[in-house]
């Protein structure tokens, strides 16, 4: 059997549109997930969105919907958004779902059954918008006298009956598994916030609520439904066919993909949890940073949130993947504008890249008539192939390992680069009129290169990276990192006798739209 791995984003709140925040962090999940395919890993993909808590309450009342038609219609715009971008999850999963609240009734009698859960009084401050308990000495005093959390969302004062869960009782054990396992937290400096968190101490949390009823009720609690939080965290074993995990392998997860304002969540709550209900941890969480509008955190309010599916119709979907994997460093913060997106895109995959692909696939198709060349043995040529094998293969996959998506793009555009440099100076359309047997080799040894290049980068760009290997008949079994091995899928192409069609540009040049701001 393949090698399992099971991958998550967060699932979205929906109590508004998807931003480009939300087609962010689920962009890079996807490419993560298809990496680890291209790895040939048994991977279980799952993304959805979070429907409970009083934000989607007060959000429903708000438009005259009742909570579960609101969620219905939000869900359902996550959802398009998903798969307008390409997003390969294996399951889309709602908190509405039934199996979902089987799982949340499971977690729940188990953490009961270790003693962990107990009824008492919650008097404290509560962010709506953040469903999130605060402490006093967490609060941030404003000059009018009101409190905001760390967050700088509004925090209200809260009192009602609830269940606790000790999460005090689980200080010393959480310290411990941060030092034993330092990549659970990822980046360093979420590890080192979340250590300092832990190290001032842990109150007991409340998990209920009684003031609404839209939520997954408490088992044998008339009136109490679960705390958000510990209805939303459990989504990622529910995936997993919690409470029976038989036949289905992924759990733990292999990485919780995360904004860095939820990291609290995933990394205290959600680990205590599970050590209370006896379950395994999952391996990593990391917690990515925002994605700034021209340096400014997006708002309603400034009137900087773009919809990602008019920025994926402006420029097309795999350039805005390709733009945000390529310009941010995955994990801190980073930030876009649309003349950004339309440089880049047109400097790297269309003069880049594509241009590359479009010249020599054309003059295969024209001076040979699409018949495939041996390629070349000179020393120029097998230079050229070691450095792209070594980029695609090596030095590529070790950077997506570490979820290092810019470094990794950067090894790959200069083996696109030293291909560009081999074209110059070769010069083909030359060689075909002094020495068409060089001209072949040449071509025959790019052809190579362009191959490995389309299936290295398609974890990024799937669907042009698809297109370009379709149109070198490079079958779909023969399109992972296993396939960069086989030395011998060249002679195979050529024995089957196949002819290359005349190639269409896979990446235009973009323009950039005049009405482009108008989304920011």
């Amino acid at each position: 059997m393949t090698e399992p791995f099971y991958i998550t984003t967060a699932i979205s709140y929906p109590n508004g549109r998807p931003h480009i925040g939300h087609a962010y962090e689920a962009i890079a999940t996807d490419a993560i997930a298809r990496y680890q395919r291209l790895k040939g890993r048994d991977v279980f993909f799952m993304t959805g969105t979070d429907e409970h808590g009083l934000k989607m309450v007060q959000t429903a009342r708000g438009r005259g919907l009742d909570p579960r038609a609101l969620a219905d219609e939000m869900s359902g715009y996550f959802k398009e958004m998903d798969d307008a971008l390409g997003i390969s999850y294996d399951r889309f999963i709602r908190t509405t779902d039934p199996d979902h609240y089987a799982a949340c009734t499971a977690i729940w009698k188990a953490m009961e059954a270790n003693g962990d859960i107990y009824l008492g009084r919650y008097e404290g401050w509560y962010s709506v918008r953040d469903e999130a308990f605060y402490d006093e000495k967490e609060l941030i005093a404003q000059p009018d006298g009101t409190k905001l959390s760390p967050q700088g969302t509004p925090v209200e004062w809260t009192v009602e009956e609830t269940w606790f869960f000790r999460l005090s009782a689980y200080q010393q054990r959480l310290l411990d598994l941060y030092e034993s396992q330092p990549d659970f937290i990822r980046p360093d400096a979420r590890r080192n916030e979340m250590i300092s968190f832990v190290s001032g101490g842990l109150a007991d949390l409340s998990i209920s609520r009684t003031s609404f009823d839209w939520g997954v009720p408490v088992p044998d609690s008339p009136g109490h439904v679960m705390y958000v939080w510990v209805d939303a965290l459990t989504n990622y074993l529910t995936g997993a066919g919690y409470p029976d995990f038989t036949g289905r392998p992924h759990w733990p997860a292999d990485v919780h993909i995360i904004g860095k304002d939820i990291v609290r969540f995933h990394t205290v709550y959600w680990p205590a949890f599970l050590m209370s209900a006896g379950l395994p941890l999952p391996r990593q969480v990391f917690g990515h940073g925002f994605l700034l509008n021209r340096g400014e955190k997006m708002s309603k309010s400034v009137g900087n949130v773009v919809d990602p599916l008019q920025m994926a119709q402006l420029y097309g979907v795999d350039q805005l993947r390709y733009f945000l994997l390529r310009e941010v460093s995955f994990g801190q913060d980073g930030s876009y504008s649309h003349e950004a997106i339309v440089n880049r895109a047109n400097a790297e995959l269309a003069n880049s890249f594509g241009n590359l692909a479009q010249r020599v696939l054309s003059m295969i198709f024209k001076n040979l008539g699409g018949e495939l060349p041996a390629a070349g043995d000179a020393e120029e040529d097998r230079d050229l192939l070691a450095k792209v094998h070594a980029a695609c293969a090596v030095e590529l996959p070790r950077e997506f390992d570490q979820f290092a998506f810019s470094s990794g793009i950067e090894i790959w555009l200069h083996a696109v680069f030293a291909c560009n440099q081999y074209v110059d100076a070769q010069a083909p359309w030359t060689l075909r009129k002094t020495d068409p047997d060089r001209m072949k080799a040449v071509l025959g040894t790019l052809f190579l290169c362009i191959r490995d290049l389309a299936i290295a980068i398609s974890p990024i760009v799937p669907a042009s990276a698809g297109k370009m290997l379709d149109l070198m008949g490079i079958p779909a079994r023969e399109r992972d990192l296993v396939a960069l091995a086989d030395a011998g899928w060249y002679d195979r192409l050529r024995d089957d006798a196949f002819r290359l069609g005349a190639p269409a540009p896979i990446f235009p040049r973009l323009e950039f739209p005049e009405d482009a701001n108008a989304g920011r």
